[in-house]
């Protein structure tokens, strides 16, 4: 099993990585982003860890 990276969305570490290899780049990073300018990101509350 992959190792969680972002715990508001469920990404994956090998989903990133899979991201990079068929886009050239993260759309993901990107999506995470956007998502935290509209106030979409929780990190702090979902991820055990915090942000």
């Amino acid at each position: 099993m992959s190792e969680l990276i972002c715990y508001c969305f469920s990404y994956t570490a090998e989903d990133i990585e899979q991201d990079v290899l068929d886009n050239g780049r993260s759309t993901i990073f990107e999506i995470i982003m956007n998502e935290k300018k509209v106030g979409g990101c929780q990190c702090a509350e979902k991820n055990p860890k915090g942000c």
